[in-house]
């Protein structure tokens, strides 16, 4: 058992994510090793001064630009569009273990004769057209649909088939324009040695370890209860979490861990400790600003960022504005080993400007001459990341 006061605790996830001291991640190649030690970055699709996904690599990776994660996905092939904890980009070389997903989408569809016929005419169309979205390709009739596995009835036929077809494996997205996927053949842009390898993990209860260890690892420090950080990890009971903590510390992949002022016992990967030491035992780190994505794998539970920092976060995006206390898309604001408080920003494409609408900071937290500094810098930064030339302030 590892006893940590409050502030190591919080400088240990910190360096986790490389969130402070000098960056550990550097362009492309970083971004893609940030991708491999967290194993699911959530997708999100809305933009307002950048995705959720790109926020996540612009607020770790020194020099990241937007197209270094297209270029990963869509070029080099080494990530991956795929249902994880919602969806996710994954590392390309975990597509095995995700196989009991698929086998359960095919076994789903056969209970749909008609689908069969539809997913061959959707199949020969992208063999002949290539890469295609639900607009591009009308399927006429009337055909009830329900999926099973990650989307619901009332979806018009075409992206219904095209989303039964990614459910299976049989297409991978090929590219987004916004919003929109477009969907290809898995075989042209996977490997046959990773499309056709086995499950791992073909049992039921290594499987549900591994993700809970994988999403441990995601998070870098947790707890075993429930969280948001468990999402999607299929039929994960209260009883199935606890047993798969108890087998990770009789195997010692994980360490448990004693926060003072916290009752329950949190947890690291054994393989993390090393960082853990650095926590432990390294002197001040350099401090650093940066504004932290809505869904970013750091505040995955926010109950847990509230007892360590003190910080509650609620993301009020679906809010109504009237009920709103801060804003719409309003991103965490990190210092040190501390959070200042919220931005929220707001990337006008048409005028290249970004336009910080507001800032708020946390009670007692104080400004002073170096925090400002900084705070200008990473201004500046995501002003540059969104391609913005002119920064704007409103109410901040």
């Amino acid at each position: 058992m590892i006893k940590l006061s409050n502030l190591q605790a919080r400088r240990f996830l910190l360096l986790k994510h490389g969130l402070t001291g000098t960056r550990r991640f550097t362009g492309k190649r970083g971004a893609y090793d940030y991708a491999r030690q967290t194993g699911c970055i959530q997708y999100d699709p809305i933009d307002v001064c950048g995705k959720n996904s790109e926020l996540v690599f612009q607020s770790r990776v020194k020099g990241f630009k937007k197209e270094m994660l297209d270029e990963l996905l869509y070029k080099d092939r080494v990530l991956v569009d795929y249902p994880d904890k919602n969806l996710s980009i994954i590392p390309a070389e975990d597509w095995p273990y995700f196989e009991r997903y698929r086998a359960a989408a095919r076994e789903h569809g056969e209970k749909y004769p008609e689908m069969r016929e539809l997913t061959a005419g959707l199949k020969e169309y992208i063999k002949e057209n290539g890469a295609v979205c639900s607009d591009d390709y009308k399927i006429e009739g009337n055909f009830f649909w329900h999926s099973a596995i990650h989307w619901s009835a009332g979806n018009k036929l075409s992206r219904s088939v095209m989303e039964q077809m990614y459910s299976t494996g049989e297409l991978i997205i090929h590219h987004k324009k916004g919003p929109r996927k477009y969907y290809d053949l898995a075989e042209k842009h996977l490997p046959a040695g990773l499309l056709n390898a086995p499950d791992p993990l073909p049992g039921d209860y290594e499987h549900k370890k591994w993700r809970v260890l994988r999403r441990i690892g995601a998070v870098g420090l947790l707890w075993n209860n429930n969280s948001d950080a468990w999402l999607n990890i299929w039929e994960l009971t209260s009883e199935k979490r606890v047993g798969a903590f108890n087998a990770l510390l009789d195997e010692q992949k994980l360490t448990p861990v004693r926060v003072s002022g916290i009752r329950d016992p949190l947890y690291i990967r054994s393989e993390d400790a090393p960082l853990m030491d650095a926590a432990i035992n390294g002197g001040p780190l350099k401090k650093r600003c940066e504004f932290i994505a809505p869904l970013d794998c750091f505040m995955w539970d926010r109950k847990l960022i509230e007892r360590l920092f003190g910080f509650h976060y609620a993301w009020e995006i679906y809010t109504p504005a009237a009920n709103r206390k801060y804003g719409y898309y309003v991103l965490p604001m990190l210092y040190g080993e501390e959070f200042a408080g919220r931005i929220e920003a707001t990337a006008d494409k048409k005028t290249s400007t970004l336009i910080v609408k507001n800032i708020w900071y946390e009670s007692g937290f104080k400004q002073t001459k170096a925090f400002m500094s900084a705070l200008e810098k990473c201004v500046f930064r995501l002003a540059r990341f969104n391609e913005c030339g002119t920064i704007e302030y409103g109410n901040a």
